[in-house]
């Protein structure tokens, strides 16, 4: 288990939620084992006393300690002063009143490397800092090179408004520019760009997805949940190039106390022909290199005891590919496993808008959102993953896309029982139906979910949901009170437990407006 202990004197009374979070934290990294008081463990010695702490126990009762005993990583160990002396030749470390508690799992995690030709627009406070930010990136690269970037959000900008391809055509008009949203379900282009994707007045709809258009049917640079449109052009680094800010980025979340994460979108494009890799010669391009599982093996394989550890979603490969790949959930070792089939869509979300919903959204009568794929599908994949030994965890936003999933799910066990499967759906922003909900519960399916969202999307919400639908977004309460487990995540809106811990517990938007206050949960 990796635990982390922080200062209990927070100074003066917090006014914010990060106030009241953010303490200064240290790490101490131990293996994934606990000994309950009493086993037998208890008589092993043990190279590490941590003492004179408030020792979050997370057993039934909530327990806090004082000490903890540690051999070879493992907990022997749990007490109170005592066990410095039952211990008296292990190493010490005195915790001086902090309190030390096991690390956080992040279920539902993005990393995003920084590419040279990349700016950070997630660290930008209006589109006058962006504009700065792709001006200089400009200046730096030369005419003609490619900008990009992760990690802006309207609601965090001065202007309380999306940039637009005149925004960034007015910061770098002989570049071609393209920036992706928080959440990745959005990005805004640039009037170059959008000329070299062919993306103009004419161009039709694209499947699954939205490009907003304003006067005369010009595209305004916004473009929901296809950005593959226009992002397929932008040069790749290599995996060399990229590797440094990948580590660095992993042991950043160390610093959150993500101690270990679940990265939701890894392929296995770059495997062995034949064992599941893509064969280049007929699909065309680079190996993609950057959120592959052969990538990430080779970082963890180098130096994963300095990193937090990681289980891997795999996206859908289609069935061929799958069924040739020799490995399954669960291979790999104790900092670097494979994780579920997933996170590959089946909706969008509401930064789309294109979650998939059973009610036309809030003034905008009959649309309901899309799916990327048809059940059939869906059933495809469900099935396929399952036979072969694979944990399943498919995105699925919207009420109507978590029914018709949780019923995919249902058929599939149904079909083939499973003990333990542990399957999820990603998000569950929407309350679906009772019956779906027991369904869940009756057949262990888990809801993996971001209550985050509710805070970082509350604007969204408001805008495209209403009455009691709007109240219960990112359900969390209603859903445990059917029976149906739940886990936390971030999805990077933003990364680190903290806001979503805050929103699960309080309800509240960033404008401390409370949503569905039945919805709370106690810490």
């Amino acid at each position: 288990m990796i635990f982390q202990y922080f200062n209990s004197d927070s100074g003066s009374r917090a006014k914010t939620m990060r106030d009241t979070f953010m303490y200064r934290t240290f790490y101490v990294a131990l293996a994934l084992a606990v000994a309950t008081p009493g086993a037998s463990a208890f008589a092993a010695p043990a190279d590490m006393v941590l003492f004179n702490g408030k020792v979050l126990t997370v057993d039934k009762a909530f327990s806090v300690r004082s000490a903890v005993a540690v051999k070879d990583g493992k907990i022997v160990a749990v007490g109170g002063p005592e066990l410095l002396k039952r211990f008296a030749e292990a190493k010490r470390i005195d915790l001086t009143g902090r309190t030390l508690m096991p690390g956080f799992i992040d279920t539902h995690l993005h990393l995003f490397g920084l590419a040279h030709r990349a700016i950070e627009p997630d660290k930008a406070k209006s589109i006058v800092e962006i504009q700065q930010m792709v001006a200089a990136k400009a200046k730096a690269l030369g005419p003609g090179e490619w900008i990009n970037g992760y990690g802006w959000d309207e609601a965090l900008l001065a202007e309380k408004r999306v940039p637009t391809r005149a925004d960034l055509d007015a910061a770098a008009p002989d570049n071609p520019v393209i920036l992706t949203r928080a959440g990745s379900h959005s990005s805004v282009s640039n009037s170059m760009a959008l000329k070299l994707a062919g993306i103009d007045a004419s161009t039709p709809e694209p499947d699954g997805g939205v490009i907003e258009r304003g006067p005369n049917n010009e595209p305004t640079g916004i473009i929901r949940e296809r950005s593959d449109l226009v992002a397929r052009l932008v040069p790749p680094d290599t995996k060399e190039q990229m590797r440094p800010s990948y580590v660095a980025r992993l042991k950043w979340l160390l610093s959150l106390g993500i101690t270990t994460l679940m990265e939701a979108f890894t392929s296995i494009d770059d495997e062995p022909i034949g064992k599941g890799g893509l064969d280049r010669s007929k699909q065309g391009g680079p190996a993609s290199g950057l959120h592959s599982w052969a990538e990430f093996r080779a970082i963890y394989s180098e130096m994963g005891a300095e990193l937090p550890r990681m289980i891997s979603y795999i996206a859908w490969p289609g069935v061929e590919r799958l069924k040739a790949f020799p490995y399954k959930t669960g291979y790999g070792d104790d900092r670097l496993k494979l994780g579920p089939i997933g996170e590959s869509p089946y909706d969008g979300g509401f930064t789309g808008p294109t979650a998939y919903t059973k009610e036309d959204y809030k003034g905008m009568p009959g649309f309901r959102g899309k799916t990327f794929y048809s059940q059939d599908t869906a059933r495809e994949i469900v099935t396929t993953a399952g036979a072969l030994g694979w944990q399943v965890g498919i995105h699925a936003i919207g009420d109507q896309a978590i029914e018709d999933m949780a019923k995919v799910y249902d058929d599939a066990l149904k079909a083939h029982p499973q003990k333990d499967h542990r399957w999820f759906l990603s998000h569950f922003t929407m309350i679906p139906s009772v019956a779906t909900m027991k369904m869940m519960a009756a057949n262990g399916t888990w809801a993996a979910a971001q209550p985050n969202f509710l805070y970082n999307l509350e604007g969204r919400y408001e805008q495209t949901l209403d009455g009691y639908r709007l109240q219960h977004n990112n359900p969390v309460a209603l859903p445990l009170r059917y029976g149906v487990k739940m886990a936390f995540g971030s999805d990077n809106l933003p990364i680190g437990p903290m806001v979503g811990l805050y929103t699960a517990i309080t309800r509240k938007g960033a404008d401390g407006k409370v949503f569905g206050a039945d919805e709370a949960v106690s810490r």
